[in-house]
């Protein structure tokens, strides 16, 4: 940008869009950047699953709360993202049998992840955890490197402003889009989803015999042959294919005490999809 003075006194600044039009796509071409900041890079967002993980109650929950704990003291830098679960489901339902916009059922999930976010954080807080709004994401930086771990709740602040689903009335962003574009945005590498499968398979493990785990894949070899069931929102990979910063993405079963801390230290357990192959 510069600065220049025209005859009436008066100062402006120009720039390369003042008098561009923000639709144009050869406009929107031009603001491509070789590098874009990366606030966070370092750090890890973790998922824990609402209805695969919370709501199986203490027996699910507290083993993964020590494997949390024991990281934190390891210095592992983390944001922790909760889920709602079955609550998330029940209160959808009773708003489309009352007619809810979709663009009101969305704003009413984030209330019932608030819950699990609680739960956790009462269970975390001697150990350095704080519940995160989102009015203080650019606070995050200072709780992380004060050894805290923060916590916030997954579904994306679409709100009334969620677009039309394709299909349906329910949501089509949910909480597993909802962290990957919170980890995309703060410029974060890996993101680890803590569900109740031993990773991403072929088919849906509970009702097909034959499915096979996938133990590692791309992401376009995924998107070439994309599985019918999936253990995470279909629009995260949609919105991967153009994401900056999001690199791997490990699917890791909770109930499996030590797996989580496994993939916290880079072991490749569970499901690993990465965004580029290898060279």
């Amino acid at each position: 940008m510069t600065l220049f003075v025209k005859d009436d006194g008066r100062t402006h600044i120009a720039s390369s869009l003042m008098k561009e039009s923000l639709v144009d796509r050869r406009v929107i071409a031009r603001t491509d950047s070789a590098h874009e900041h990366e606030i966070l890079a370092d750090v890890t967002m973790v998922s824990i699953g609402g209805q695969s993980i919370f709501d199986r109650g203490k027996a699910a929950l507290l083993p993964l709360v020590e494997e949390l704990a024991a990281a934190r003291a390891r210095k592992q830098r983390m944001v922790l993202g909760v889920g709602g679960g079955t609550r998330v489901r029940h209160t959808m339902s009773i708003a489309f049998d009352l007619g809810l916009p979709t663009g009101g059922v969305a704003q009413l999930v984030g209330a019932m992840e608030e819950a699990n976010a609680v739960f956790l954080n009462a269970l975390l807080a001697r150990h350095g955890s704080i519940v995160m709004s989102r009015d203080s994401f650019w606070e995050l930086p200072l709780y992380l490197d004060g050894g805290m771990m923060p916590i916030v709740i997954s579904t994306p602040p679409y709100h009334f402003w969620e677009p039309p689903p394709v299909h349906g009335v329910l949501p089509e962003h949910g909480s597993d889009f909802g962290l990957f574009m919170h980890a995309e945005v703060l410029g974060m590498h890996k993101i680890i989803f803590v569900k109740d499968e031993d990773g991403l398979y072929t088919g849906d493990p509970k009702r097909d015999p034959a499915a096979t785990r996938i133990a590692h894949t791309t992401l376009d070899a995924l998107r070439a042959a994309m599985p019918a069931e999936l253990p995470l929102d279909r629009q995260l990979f949609e919105a991967w294919t153009t994401a900056r910063h999001v690199r791997e993405v490990q699917i890791v079963n909770g109930l499996r005490q030590g797996e989580l801390t496994r993939a916290l230290c880079g072991e490749p357990v569970g499901t690993v999809i990465v965004k580029e192959a290898q060279s």
